[in-house]
């Protein structure tokens, strides 16, 4: 149903109130007025990789690492189930010193002590830590493409390819996790008609979750003197997301809560149907710096969900009670 012409047509040629009309329309038929309110757990800073724009690529020096403890990150993550979360996340940027029996002790660990749904976001793993992290209980992962064009993302991800990232959330796939993908905006380099082929990757994929979020750059990075993206772009994307992709998940990330004033609440009213509540203690919080100035870094991990839930409420929707699970039926059945 959707070409690339009729998906350029949506994204280039649509006006904005209409666009997201529309988009808020299929949110509506497809999600409810319901909005997931999930909770990210980022235990670990150090990252062996050394992507130009992310801050905590391993040749930023400046960088204050840390590491958080096994059964430090199973006792927040019990306690933010035992709140009332329904989605733990957990992530880190791509750290060896969590092994694959590190990992899945802390799985198991959640497992048994919170009811919770989990999900990770490690990077690219090994496919015997995957299909073992699954078996152990893990429902979903997150891993961004970044970029669907390949010649872009080799220059901005030394050491890896696009081809091999795809072929790890096609491995995803197929160990049964529900799975999640997506794009920075704005990224130097990045063409118009890069999004079109984004969001035609992101269908064939058939995806779970979809991440759209606008590039910040980081100073300690070799990007760090390009501008930002483009707020309303990530808007417009996540709108012709929702319409094209329909029963996927969608968050109004943190990101465009950083460089647009309401932007997540913005992000709601174009077709997202989830947010992100940051559970990282304060002390290591501001040292999780992928981009710099993010909002809510003093916010305490007991605060950050309540303010969270009142922006939901004061937009007239809801806060999901549920585990948030694949909107794609049967086969992610809890």
């Amino acid at each position: 149903m959707w070409t690339k012409a009729t998906i350029e047509d949506l994204l280039f040629g649509t006006p904005d109130e209409l666009l997201f009309r529309e988009a808020d329309r299929v949110r509506q038929e497809v999600c409810g007025d319901e909005v997931h309110l999930r909770g990210i757990l980022e235990f670990s800073n150090h990252c062996w990789k050394n992507c130009l724009y992310c801050g905590l690529r391993r040749d930023n020096r400046s960088l204050q690492r840390y590491r958080m403890l096994p059964e430090e990150i199973v006792a927040l993550a019990a306690k933010a189930a035992g709140d009332g979360m329904r989605t733990i996340v957990l992530q880190s940027g791509e750290d060896p010193w969590y092994t694959k029996d590190r990992v899945t002790a802390i799985i198991r660990g959640i497992k048994k002590k919170a009811g919770c749904a989990l999900t990770l976001s490690l990077g690219e793993r090994r496919e015997r830590e995957l299909r073992e992290w699954k078996e152990a209980g893990a429902d979903r992962y997150l891993l961004k493409h970044e970029t669907a064009n390949p010649k872009l993302f080799g220059s901005l991800c030394p050491g890896t390819t696009l081809e091999k990232r795809l072929g790890c959330l096609r491995l995803l796939k197929s160990l049964g996790y529900q799975v999640g993908s997506g794009i920075l905006a704005g990224l130097p380099g990045q063409k118009p008609e890069d999004f079109v082929d984004d969001l035609m990757l992101l269908a064939f994929l058939d995806v779970d979750m979809v991440g759209i979020g606008p590039f910040i750059p980081h100073p300690e990075t070799p990007l760090g003197h390009d501008p930002v993206g483009d707020s309303r772009n990530v808007l417009r994307l996540i709108a012709v997301a929702r319409i094209i992709l329909r029963e996927v998940h969608i968050p109004a990330t943190t990101a465009l809560g950083t460089v647009e004033r309401e932007g997540r609440e913005k992000g709601l009213r174009v077709g997202a149907n989830v947010v992100m509540a940051n559970l990282t203690p304060l002390r290591f919080r501001k040292r999780y710096a992928i981009y710099p100035s993010r909002i809510c870094a003093q916010e305490s991990a007991e605060w950050c969900p309540e303010c969270l839930k009142q922006r939901i409420t004061n937009l007239g929707r809801k806060v999901s009670r549920d585990y948030g699970h694949s909107l794609k039926g049967e086969r992610h059945a809890a």
